[in-house]
């Protein structure tokens, strides 16, 4: 079996996308599927190409066996919508040109969404590489640019939602990455297959007992007497950060509760400016680390705070950093309703669920996990009990291998 992954985002880059895909095509490999990778230039998240590959039109490296080539993508800091169109069309047209280079046929082309427009160069590549069309979607796009106010165009959105409803419908299979946009999928497209493809994590890699104590508190500032809660990933839109602000300033008085926002993204620089005007101290942006030295981050951490905007649209998300911090039985203070809610709260047991934007309903979780380590400890324990049991990585992939050989 032959398998071409579509995808703007991958390793090097930092990411959940990035590591989904690189991880699934590694266990599938395994099993005997010959993956093959098309992507971009490494760019994320500083939005600039990375050096090994600047000036280049087109790369063909291997990583783990598996073949990766990589063709031109325009890349800017500038946030605005224009520039990130451009920004995705730029590769929909350089992953069709590069696509001629990868001389053999497949049985299945997986696409990446978002970018949705990606959608173009695999409905072309399909037909020219005789491969059966398998759509990824990680995020209901255009519906959540829409609902986030990210695009407000209408024609834009016509032209997007009609596009979404094209590639549904000529995909063999269009897998999600929660149950939840399998289920809004299915609900506005009956006629179309519908497979679950949760995101998970490796626990030989993510193992608290395999890693020993590193001296990340001490380069960073921290003592080991610090409460210390991390959010890690991107500071976006959609995550609503304010609410970790907001409610960090009830806790200026302890000294030894310390708030780490570790990442980069497009709202980093209003919440800088949000700490300097309600003057906290207490509050620490870092920048974000390589997949290797994240253990040894989540290792030293009392707790992870994961939140969303409160919209209907996140009801069905799982933000993916959840996985990696059970794994190493770091418990969570979830701002997540819905989905994520019944997984990791109701059944599983590994952490807090707050009102997703409500500062005081987050600032008694925080007090919770600071005031009892003994109960921090065990939601921790039972978060990695729990994504053994249902988000393995070995056993997702396995899975999938035979969907795709009943297609």
């Amino acid at each position: 079996m032959k398998l071409l992954i579509l995808t703007q985002y991958f390793p090097p880059e930092v990411g959940a996308p990035q590591n989904r895909l690189f991880e699934l095509a590694v266990r599938l490999q395994r099993v005997g599927v010959e993956v093959t990778v098309l992507t971009a230039m490494p760019n994320y998240p500083q939005m600039e190409i990375y050096k090994d590959y600047r000036g280049k039109n087109y790369v063909y490296e291997e990583m783990e066996g598996i073949k990766v080539h990589r063709s031109q993508i325009f890349v800017s800091k500038n946030k605005s919508i224009s520039h990130r169109l451009r920004n995705y069309f730029s590769f929909v047209i350089s992953s069709v040109k590069a696509s001629v280079k990868i001389k053999e046929d497949f049985d299945f082309l997986m696409c990446e969404s978002p970018p949705l427009f990606l959608g173009y160069s695999a409905i072309r590549i399909a037909k020219k590489k005789k491969a059966k069309l398998i759509f990824n979607v990680s995020d209901l796009w255009p519906e959540s640019a829409e609902k986030l106010g990210v695009v407000n165009n209408r024609w834009l959105l016509k032209m997007a939602y009609n596009l979404e409803e094209k590639l549904y419908k000529r995909s063999v299979l269009v897998t999600g990455q929660t149950q939840g946009i399998c289920k809004n999928i299915q609900d506005r497209f009956p006629s179309v297959k519908t497979y679950w493809l949760p995101n998970g994590v490796d626990l030989t890699y993510y193992d608290p007992q395999a890693i020993s104590a590193s001296g990340w508190r001490k380069q960073n500032g921290f003592t080991d007497f610090d409460i210390i809660f991390l959010y890690a990933g991107i500071i976006g839109i959609a995550q609503g950060l304010e609410v970790i602000l907001n409610a960090a300033v009830n806790f200026k008085a302890e000294a030894n509760i310390k708030f780490v926002l570790m990442g980069s993204g497009p709202e980093k620089e209003k919440l800088l400016g949000l700490k300097n005007q309600l003057g906290l101290n207490n509050v620490i942006f870092l920048e974000p680390v390589s997949k290797k030295e994240m253990p040894q981050v989540l290792k030293t951490v009392n707790a992870a705070i994961i939140p969303l905007r409160k919209l209907d649209l996140f009801l069905g998300a799982i933000p993916s950093k959840i996985f990696e911090n059970l794994a190493m039985e770091v418990p969570i203070v979830l701002g997540v309703d819905g989905e994520a809610r019944e997984l990791f709260i109701t059944k599983g047991n590994c952490g807090i669920y707050f009102i997703p934007e409500d500062v005081h309903d987050l600032t008694s979780a925080i007090t919770k996990i600071a005031m009892n380590r003994e109960y921090a400890a065990q939601l921790g324990k039972h978060g990695r009990v729990f994504v053994n049991e249902h988000f393995n990585r070995e056993i997702i992939a396995k899975a999938f291998f035979e969907r795709l050989k009943a297609l």
